[in-house]
């Protein structure tokens, strides 16, 4: 099974950190971010990642080979000359992916979500992309009918909200935990060129395509983001992480 790892980013949030290393270098409870979501997508029987980077990305480049590619095949999406943001990634990296449905885990959150669990319902229900969402606080929420289709999208600070079907009676917000599913056919309606969002391209394509949403509630999921978001996982960690983790 393929997962592509999204390590590209510059880190800001997490200055002084980033300084002299990129974020998904940086150690939780000991081990690397990056080094969590690897050992678990090979826990989970998933074993060609594809991995892109920017900032110091010859570090991770450095770090994985280091490791063996951890006995399994780990692959590199280069965009030091210039980041292309989620969904430009995606689509740079697509030529690797060949027919096969990818999972896609960005490097900076922390959770016990059942990857395989997860990959299998979004085979079993032929959806274009499927996005882990969870009932949290969030700045920006997904907005989602009954069927946990894809609907929206709501800014909570400005009050900003984006439909994409009409007609729809019941809209439910929820957060994006930054884990998804996507199916081939998404890169053959990926319009966009450059520097983009993924979440701009589902928004778009749920007018027409079945993009559905997978409820986990009920796990761990943390961000890394910040020092302070980063210091809060080091004592659950600490305390000891859910058996799922």
């Amino acid at each position: 099974m393929k997962a592509m790892i999204l390590a590209a980013g510059t880190g800001t949030r997490m200055l002084p950190l980033t300084l002299n290393k990129p974020k998904a270098l940086i150690p939780v409870g000991g081990t690397p971010m990056i080094e969590w979501i690897i050992r678990r997508l090979i826990r989970f029987g998933f074993d060609e990642i594809t991995i892109n980077i920017h900032h110091f990305g010859e570090q991770i480049i450095s770090f994985v080979e280091n490791k063996k590619s951890f006995g399994i095949s780990i692959r590199f999406s280069d965009e030091r000359d210039g980041l292309l943001d989620t969904g430009g990634g995606l689509k740079k990296a697509s030529y690797g992916f060949g027919k096969s449905h990818v999972l896609v885990h960005t490097t900076d959150i922390l959770t016990n979500m059942d990857l395989l669990s997860f990959f299998k319902f979004h085979e079993k229900n032929g959806a274009l992309a499927t996005l882990a969402v969870k009932d949290r606080p969030t700045s920006r929420s997904l907005l989602i009918n009954d069927q946990q289709e894809l609907c929206g999208w709501k800014n909570n600070l400005t009050g900003e909200i984006r439909i994409s079907r009409e007609k729809i009676e019941t809209l439910h917000p929820v957060a994006f935990s930054a884990v998804h599913v996507i199916s081939p056919r998404l890169f053959e309606l990926m319009s966009e060129e450059g520097s983009f969002s993924i979440i701009d391209v589902y928004l778009r394509l749920a007018q027409t395509e079945r993009l559905l949403t997978w409820r986990h509630d009920q796990d761990l999921w943390m961000d890394l983001g910040t020092p302070e978001h980063l210091a809060l996982a080091e004592l659950t960690i600490a305390r000891g992480l859910p058996e799922n983790a």
